[in-house]
């Protein structure tokens, strides 16, 4: 089955990546110069990658995330790299009045927004599910509530600069994963909730554009240390997968899969043989190291 799996994904993913999620070859730094642009969960793993990313490119930034001293260290390093402006507002995505602050923030500042990149993330175990309903419940509110949440307060401005909007998902958000129960409710409630807006963005011709970012396995320290003893793999690296869903966002992609190849396959394989996929996952993974 591993010599399969080995063998299968790359030569399907590459078929896919091509034909349906390749990101146009036509993006230019330029796109992001002078733009203003949110990114939550920025003190950090992706966030922080993109931070850096934007930088360079000459965006200006407004940066949030729960850890205000590592954020004076993100923002300082910000504005080393060519920032047109960096600033942050520290808070937690708990508080159900934060994300409208933080647009407040941008509004107050910029006078408008141009991007608004929702990357922020609450912790979770990874293992069988507990029946823990308030742990889902929280999860719920920082995972997807206050996407939608920063979203209804950001959309006006949006529509005024016809921007975009980056969501950044999880594979697990579109597959069926073990050990992750209320992680990737969370996440399969992403893709509904930001879809279904999408159509009628379009149905209205508002002209902000949707990315949703579908991410597997990736080398933040956060998710290497809750999953490595379970999952085999080689994490991709989370700079490139930064730079990836910038460029997603700038060229206005309705999705974007990274790592192409292992992600497109999969969803793939979920369309037309989802017990055979079912069963890939499940042979991946060391399950001898879960404990209960």
């Amino acid at each position: 089955m591993g010599l399969l799996l080995k063998v299968f994904t790359p030569l399907l993913g590459l078929a896919m990546a091509f034909y349906f999620y390749s990101a146009p070859e036509n993006f230019n730094e330029e796109m992001l110069r002078g733009k203003r642009v949110v990114v939550t969960g920025a003190s950090s793993g992706i966030g922080e990658q993109m931070a850096y990313h934007l930088a360079r490119m000459e965006a200006h930034l407004l940066l949030t995330a729960r850890t205000e001293a590592k954020l004076q260290k993100v923002v300082k390093r910000c504005l080393e790299l060519g920032a047109a402006s960096a600033r942050y507002v520290s808070g937690s995505m708990e508080d159900t009045t934060f994300p409208e602050v933080v647009v407040k923030e941008a509004e107050t500042t910029w006078g408008g927004l141009d991007m608004l990149i929702l990357n922020h993330i609450g912790s979770s175990y990874f293992n069988y599910f507990n029946g823990d309903v308030d742990h889902v419940r929280k999860l719920l509110e920082i995972n997807f509530l206050s996407y939608v949440a920063m979203t209804v307060s950001a959309l006006p401005m949006l529509k005024e600069s016809e921007g975009s909007i980056v969501v950044v998902s999880s594979l697990a958000g579109k597959t069926s994963s073990p050990f992750a129960a209320p992680y990737s409710a969370t996440k399969f409630a992403l893709d509904g909730f930001f879809s279904s807006l999408r159509q009628e963005f379009v149905i209205e011709k508002v002209n902000v554009s949707i990315t949703l970012c579908i991410l597997g396995y990736i080398d933040t320290e956060s998710v290497v240390k809750t999953v490595s003893h379970v999952i085999d793999n080689t994490p991709a690296p989370k700079e490139e997968c930064a730079l990836e869903i910038i460029k997603g966002g700038a060229l206005r992609q309705r999705e974007l899969h990274y790592p192409s190849r292992v992600v497109g396959s999969l969803l793939l394989l979920q369309g037309i043989a989802p017990n055979f996929l079912d069963s890939l996952i499940r042979s991946s993974y060391k399950v001898e190291n879960i404990r209960r």
